[in-house]
């Protein structure tokens, strides 16, 4: 016992807390492997909420994590609220219990149900905490907790209305590593989806569920893409897998034309990526910050179904500075086709998309928070 002491006494104690949706979970991973990178030595666990795709993608990534039943608001259904305090006051007594027994050193939150509790009562027991806020507005969690963290981390300008100036820290949002590293080459990206390299190639993405108006985009006008004067570009199609098996049977009567790939999840977006001449997307800020990296020109199609709106703000912040192009959710499946084939052809257009979002990366944005986390769990 004593033994196990000491060596909790000089090992460096992560916790970090968040998720839901992978733009909470892919900067949180990367977190963890940039301390692990500085600190082989350090003891990482996550805490996340049970049922959500963390307590799956979080063990992949070869972390270990521990479950709280925290659920958000059901608005659709007001009886499922009815066990919501049961399930907030067991979630608080249960990350007590973890924090006492793992002793963290400090505590990194997301944004995600679980982040609240978990650093509501990490600050409450004088454990240094920091969070990591990825959109352009704030969210209610990461708002409330910015009272207490030491270390705010965001990627837009302006975040001082709903933080306190002097603990701001402008790191940009962590991404995937993998689509950075990616070493194919355009032209080998293309043929893996058994695609012409000598075409413009435009890459529609929804997400790993999809997004039902960038598909309906695509359907309203597959006669578009059969056409002649269509026959100089090609278009790669992620449909999600929830909508995978209707638009299989859609395109089965409508007839597919020769120069659409589709398929329901892609799992190497790096070379997707390298493919693709355009991409058009979702303004989730985890996928924003990757365009800016790679300095991919990309039409951005916010999803009106998230908290404040906060993609459309995300996506204004990089239209602003003519680095994206932005279509209204409503105005997609009539519009968005068109533009995008019309913005592919465009090469001086792309070019001046391509130097504008690059100005706007911020490297290293994991290896930097990543920093700041060790400096606060020695005390500096």
């Amino acid at each position: 016992m004593k033994e196990e002491n000491r060596n909790m006494d000089t090992e460096l104690r992560i916790i970090i807390s968040g998720g839901g949706t992978g733009g909470h979970i892919f900067p949180a991973v990367s977190i963890a492997n940039a301390i692990r990178a500085k600190r082989p030595d350090a003891n990482i666990l996550f805490v996340g909420a049970e049922g959500r795709m963390e307590m799956q993608r979080v063990p992949a990534a070869g972390y270990e994590i521990k479950g709280l039943p925290i659920c958000g608001f059901n608005r659709s259904n007001l009886l499922k609220n009815f066990a919501l305090p049961y399930k907030m006051l067991k979630s608080d007594f249960m990350v007590r219990r973890i924090l006492k027994q793992f002793r963290p050193m400090a505590a990194v939150g997301v944004g995600g149900y679980a982040s609240y509790p978990t650093l509501k009562a990490a600050a409450r027991m004088g454990i240094p905490c920091l969070i990591q806020e990825q959109n352009s507005f704030a969210g209610k969690t990461n708002k409330i907790l910015g009272k207490v963290a030491r270390k705010i981390c965001v990627a837009y300008e302006g975040m001082e209305r709903f933080f306190p100036a002097d603990r701001i820290m402008m790191t940009g949002n962590p991404v995937r590593q993998a689509l950075l590293e990616t070493t194919v080459s355009r032209e080998d990206a293309i043929r893996s989806f058994g695609l012409d390299p000598s075409k413009k190639t435009i890459l529609f993405v929804g997400g790993s569920l999809g997004a039902r108006t960038v598909n309906e985009s695509i359907l309203r006008h597959l006669d578009e893409l059969k056409k002649a004067d269509c026959n100089d570009l090609q278009v790669i199609w992620q449909t999600g897998r929830y909508y995978s098996a209707q638009i299989a049977e859609e395109l089965k009567q409508a007839g597919q034309p020769e120069n659409l790939v589709v398929t329901d999840f892609i799992s190497d977006m790096g070379a997707a990526y390298r493919a693709a001449d355009l991409v058009v997307s979702r303004a989730g800020a985890s996928s924003i910050s990757e365009f800016c990296l790679i300095g991919k020109p990309v039409i951005l199609v916010p999803s009106p179904n998230v908290a404040e709106d906060h993609q459309t703000k995300n996506a204004m912040a990089l239209v602003e500075k003519d680095a994206a192009l932005y279509v209204k959710d409503a105005d997609a499946p009539d519009t968005l086709l068109q533009l995008a084939i019309s913005t592919v052809r465009d090469d001086a257009r792309l070019k001046k998309l391509n130097e504008n979002i690059l100005k706007l990366a911020l490297p290293d944005s994991a290896a930097i928070i990543a920093d700041s986390v060790i400096r606060m769990a020695e005390g500096k």
